[in-house]
């Protein structure tokens, strides 16, 4: 079993979702929390799901080459660090995270023998529905999500495997028999 899973997805296709599932079912699967300049929605709180810091720590932690990927994404920074990511191989625990495209080929680049499956939605038109009723309340840039989605879709082969997130639970259980070395194409 791969000891860094890696899942890409466009954002609202689902990967908040499928990560804290994968944690929830396996005990040795941790979720690296990501640092990110955007502002916390209605229900996350520090390190749930992402680290917020503003823009200025950010660059700053740039500067002191504590991140091991980062990238401005949706006009906002997010980055993994390395030392989380040496902390939990320490405690002989696997780990599970979720990056957007750029993120997840530097990863990829730096540890080759990661895996990653990039969740797909059923189409745009869905996915506009998701980030709509998701991002509700918010102030949101839904155009530049949707344009940035449709990009991102284009590199889904570049991955080890694609998942389309039609249905959750068919998704989820695919999903799980991948990254528990069970899934044979």
């Amino acid at each position: 079993m791969a000891k860094l899973i890696i899942l890409v997805a466009p954002s609202g296709a689902g990967k908040s979702t499928f990560l804290q599932q994968a944690v929830a079912d396996d005990d040795n699967l941790v979720h690296s929390v990501s640092y990110t300049t955007r502002k916390p929605r209605a229900n996350e709180s520090q390190g749930n799901p992402y680290n917020f810091i503003s823009e200025e720590d950010f660059k700053k932690k740039i500067q002191e080459d504590f991140f091991i990927e980062w990238a401005k994404v949706h006009e906002h920074y997010y980055g993994t660090s390395k030392k989380d990511l040496e902390d939990i191989w320490a405690q002989g625990q696997r780990v599970i995270m979720d990056l957007d495209v750029k993120g997840a080929t530097r990863m990829k680049g730096y540890y080759p023998e990661a895996l990653t499956v990039f969740l797909l939605p059923p189409s745009i038109d869905e996915l506009r529905n998701r980030l709509q009723k998701r991002d509700q309340s918010e102030e949101t840039n839904l155009d530049l999500r949707l344009a940035n989605a449709v990009d991102e879709m284009l590199s889904a082969p570049k991955f080890d495997h694609q998942i389309v997130n039609d249905d959750f639970d068919r998704a989820y259980s695919q999903f799980k028999k991948i990254i528990d070395g069970q899934y044979n194409q």
